[in-house]
Formats: structure tokens, C-alpha cells, sequence
């Protein structure tokens, strides 16, 4: 009996065992499959995104967030291709002349429910951003197209904007002044279409929700819990959805903090992060390949020219500019590489005549000077009428890149020039809201160029522009950038540049820092991935997973 009793409990014990090594084999397969960066099984890649886009209307969107995002879920006319190059999009293929453009639709593009992408949804997408009421802070993209600017200041009807539904599927395009690079502005995120119903269905809430959207991309936005998870899945309806390789873009982690999303990614819990200084060592460590890539973009402090605002006083400017050394924000505070020094408007990356347009038109350096920024200082004393120098606010980001960049500014403002200045640390959202309000006296700002053509940064601080946060108004600034964007001749239009050039270093309505540079790490097995100055970025459009 005994004996049975023992045999007995060994074969439950042994079938235990049994059980549990399953059970264990089963676990070693199912947990790193739950935090998998990449997957190719079911073609599906997991990131995180710094913020969530404080909006995915394409009518009103301006940052680099949403334009990722849209980039994925919108085509328009033309996009850019895997190679970085124009492309067919929505438009099969198009004329560009002096007077105008015309595009021929393809009759197979479709909205997400299945309707027909029809010239009808860029005329409608165009004046919607137009209307006043819309208040799009890049209603000033369209002004190339004739009476845009008009429309855009109520003065003349949405339907005397100079594009026409010819048909269905031919849209007509009349310049009211020249534009050579029209074609680049086809491919970004203002000129995407609209369907007319969904936007009137919702009204205000219009791309406020995942529901509440049609799109005609890649993907579909199939979830989106504010400030927590966004998933794209591919979009069966869209036109050349057979060359889409990737099924999914999952992103469950919404972190703007560069330290956590690299430990996601050692984890294997995520298949791209950036590297900012503390993490470069360690990346290489672990023997993971870095990545570069130069976004294109300029990083500067935008000064507050509102009424009553010292800022607005430029002496001030000038002793801020003699306070700043780029070379030493760069190379001592930041530290990364691949980062650059910023002396000018234009980055190096933006074209000119043949070559790089910096090179063409090299820029005035200004020395920076203790001594120099204290007599301006004084001298701005004097011109405001001041007894005591007040708190300055220094609006700046919620990563630590920009807590450490602010704090090196407050510490040479208190040792250099005595003065006060206060750090106003917001999240990406409400930071773009105070920078729209002008609440702030300086504010750490940076612009991407959302076409290739010098224009893009050149207008960026005229006074029409509505992303000219600061409200820098200077008459001989608009004439320059007016004088260029009259003109088709090359040579006119840069010599205009290199004047609105020397203006920003004269007259400081922004101080430069430095021009950014990404370093990152990818997985291994994820290809394909575009990094691109244009058309969104990181785009997973063509990318695939290697098995």
C-alpha cells in the first residue's frame, strides 16, 4: 500500500514537472513577445513618442508630432518617396508652369470607408484652411495661390481661391505670384485633403478622437488614449496598400524623457530611441549601432516684441546676443555629437544657387563679449527708463535637453548681466499654447522646414506669419521676403536671403543656437525606416521587418 501510495505521488510529481516545463517554455515565448520591439510574425513594430499630438487636423496641426502621425495616415498630391524624392501620391501626375499647376487624380485612391479621394476634398481642404474662423497658423503656406491671402483676411469669399475641381479628378492650381517649388508644398501636411461631411459632422471635435476622422494613407488610426497609447494598422483601402510591409506601429509609451525610452529599448520594448549626452556612452557599451541623421532643424530663442515687453527693446537683444556663444552651448553644455553650432536663419542643410547656401552667402559673425553685452545692457537701461531690472520668463520645454539648455541661460544671465530669469517649464501642448498667446518674454523655440525651398525659413519671421510667435514686425524684413517670393530668378531670390540673413543678425528678432542632429538606435532587424528633412519623420511607409 505503501509502496503504491509512493509510486503514485512520483507520477504526480513527475506529470507536475511536466506541466511546469511547459508551462515555463510556453512563458520564455509568450513575455518577450508582449514587449517585442519588432515582430515579424504579425509585421508589427513597437515605438514611443515623445507627446501625443495636441491635434491630428491637418488644418490646424504645426508640429513635429502630428506631422509624424499624419505622415502615415494622409497621402496628398504628391508625397516623398523612399529615397527622400517627390513622388506620385494622390496625383498620378501633374504640370507645373509659371502661372500655375495642374494635377491629374488617380481613380484609385480611396478614403478609409471606401469613398473616392475626388479634386473636390483639395478644394474644399484648402479653403477650410483658408476660412478666418479656422484660424490655421499656416494659412500663410497658400498665399502663392492667387487671392489666398485675401480669402485668409475675409476680405474676399473662400470661392475666389485660385484652385478648381475641373473633374473629379483634375484639380487646377492659378499662382497669384510665382511659386518654383510648389510642388514641395503639395506634400505637406496643410495641403491634405478633407472630406467635407466628416468636417462638418463633427464640427470643433473633428480629428479629436480616433473616431472622428476618414484618412486615406497607409494606416488608420485604430486607438488613441489621450497621453497614454496610439496603434496605426494598415489601411486595406488604401491605393498601393500591397506595398505596405509593415501591418502595425504600435505606441504605448508616451515619454519625452530620452533616458526611459532607452531603457525600452534595451529592454527590447521598443524598436528606435534617441540618444541625448548621458546616453552616448552607454549605447556604445552595449555595442549597439548609433545612428545619425541631421534633421534640418534650427534651434533658437525667440524674443517677445508685444507691447510692454523689454524684449522688445534692441539693446537688450544685442546684450543677449553678445551674452550667448553657440560654439559653447554646443560643445560644453550639450555635448553630443552631430549637434552644430547655429549663427544664422538658414541651416546648413538649405540649398542655395549650386550649392549649400551658407556657403554662398557666408554669414556675419557676431563675437560674443561680457564686457559688450553689459554696455548694451546699460544701454537698454537707459532707453526703457528703468530703476530695477524685473524677472525675465523664459518659456522652454519639458524635456531634460531643454531644462538643461534653460539653466545654462538663467545662470550666464544672473553671472553675466545680473539679471533674473525665471524658467517656465511646459509640457509640449501647453507650451505651444503660451507661445501662441505671447505669454513668455523668451522662449526656447526651434523650426523644422516643411518644403525644400529657402522660403520656408525665410517667411518664418514675417509679419503675416502666424508662427511668428513673437510678433516681430519689421517693414524691411516683409519687403525682402516680398521681393522673393515675386520672383522666379534664382540669383534675385537669394540675394533677398542673404539681406533678411544679415537683418536677423543686426537686428536679433531671434538669436540662433545650434542646428540638431538626431543620434539614435534602431533595431537591428527593422529596415527601411526614412529619416527625411520633409514629409514627416521617422516614416514607416516602406519599411520592413527581416526575418
Amino acid at each position: 500500500m505503501v509502496k503504491t501510495l509512493a509510486k503514485r505521488f512520483v507520477l504526480v510529481l513527475s506529470a507536475l514537472a511536466h506541466r511546469l516545463a511547459i508551462l515555463l517554455l510556453a512563458l520564455c515565448f509568450t513575455i518577450p513577445a508582449v514587449a517585442q520591439a519588432v515582430d515579424a510574425a504579425k509585421s508589427k513594430v513597437t515605438l514611443a513618442l515623445a507627446t501625443e499630438p495636441p491635434t491630428l487636423n491637418s488644418a490646424v496641426a504645426t508640429d513635429t508630432i502630428a506631422s509624424f502621425v499624419l505622415a502615415h495616415l494622409m497621402e496628398g498630391l504628391l508625397v516623398y518617396g523612399a529615397d527622400g524624392e517627390l513622388a506620385p501620391g494622390v496625383a498620378e501626375r501633374w504640370q507645373l508652369d509659371a502661372g500655375g499647376a495642374s494635377f491629374w487624380l488617380r481613380d484609385s485612391a480611396r478614403w478609409s470607408d471606401g469613398k473616392p479621394v475626388t479634386a473636390h476634398d483639395f478644394v474644399f481642404a484648402w479653403r477650410h484652411a483658408l476660412k478666418p474662423s479656422t484660424a490655421s497658423q499656416y494659412a500663410f503656406i497658400f498665399y502663392p495661390i492667387k487671392n489666398a491671402e485675401a480669402v485668409n483676411s475675409g476680405k474676399l469669399p473662400l470661392t475666389d481661391l485660385g484652385v478648381t475641381a475641373v473633374s473629379d479628378y483634375e484639380l487646377r492650381v492659378e499662382f497669384g505670384q510665382p511659386c518654383p517649388y510648389f510642388l514641395s508644398l503639395a506634400a505637406f501636411m496643410t495641403f491634405l485633403p478633407m472630406r467635407e461631411d466628416v468636417v462638418d459632422h463633427w464640427g470643433g471635435r473633428y480629428a479629436a478622437d480616433s473616431d472622428k476622422l476618414v484618412v486615406n494613407g497607409a494606416y488608420v488610426l485604430d486607438k488613441w488614449v489621450h497621453g497614454a497609447h496610439l496603434r496605426l494598422r494598415k489601411n486595406q483601402h488604401y491605393w498601393q496598400v500591397e506595398s505596405v510591409k509593415i501591418n502595425e506601429i504600435d505606441m504605448p509609451y508616451i515619454t519625452a524623457d530620452p533616458s526611459a525610452q532607452f531603457n525600452l529599448f534595451r529592454d527590447q520594448q521598443i524598436a528606435i530611441a534617441p540618444l541625448d549626452t548621458g546616453l552616448l556612452n552607454e549605447a556604445v557599451d552595449r555595442g549597439f549601432d548609433i545612428e545619425y541623421f541631421h534633421t534640418g532643424s534650427l534651434f533658437f530663442l525667440e524674443f517677445n516684441f508685444r507691447e510692454g515687453r523689454i524684449t522688445a527693446n534692441r539693446s537688450f537683444r544685442k546684450a543677449v546676443q553678445r551674452l550667448i556663444d553657440p560654439d559653447l552651448l554646443v560643445n560644453k553644455i550639450i555635448g553630443l555629437p552631430g549637434i552644430k553650432p547655429a549663427y544664422s536663419l538658414f541651416p546648413v542643410t538649405v540649398k542655395g544657387l549650386k550649392g549649400s547656401f551658407r556657403e554662398e552667402y557666408p554669414v556675419m559673425r557676431v563675437d560674443p563679449s561680457i564686457a559688450s553685452a553689459r554696455k548694451y545692457l546699460k544701454q537698454a537701461k537707459e532707453e526703457l527708463g528703468l530703476a530695477v531690472w524685473p524677472p525675465l520668463v523664459l518659456l522652454a520645454g519639458d524635456s531634460p535637453r531643454a531644462l538643461q539648455e534653460a539653466e545654462y541661460y538663467q545662470y550666464l544671465f544672473k553671472k553675466g548681466l545680473g539679471l533674473e530669469l525665471r524658467i517656465d517649464q511646459q509640457v509640449f501642448k501647453q507650451r505651444l499654447e503660451k507661445m501662441r498667446r505671447g505669454d513668455f518674454d523668451m522662449v526656447s523655440a526651434a523650426w523644422g522646414p516643411d518644403y525644400d525651398d529657402i522660403m520656408t525659413f525665410a517667411d518664418l519671421f514675417a509679419s503675416w506669419n502666424d508662427n511668428n510667435r513673437g510678433r516681430y514686425d519689421n517693414p524691411l524684413y516683409d519687403r525682402w521676403v516680398r521681393l522673393a517670393q515675386g520672383s522666379n530668378d534664382a540669383r534675385t531670390r537669394f540675394n533677398a536671403m542673404a539681406q533678411i540673413q544679415r537683418i536677423v543678425v543686426e537686428d536679433v528678432p531671434i538669436l540662433p543656437t545650434y542646428e540638431n542632429g538626431a543620434l539614435y538606435v534602431q533595431n537591428p532587424r527593422l529596415k527601411g525606416v526614412r529619416r527625411s528633412i520633409f514629409g514627416g519623420d521617422p516614416i514607416f511607409r516602406y519599411a520592413w521587418i527581416e526575418q
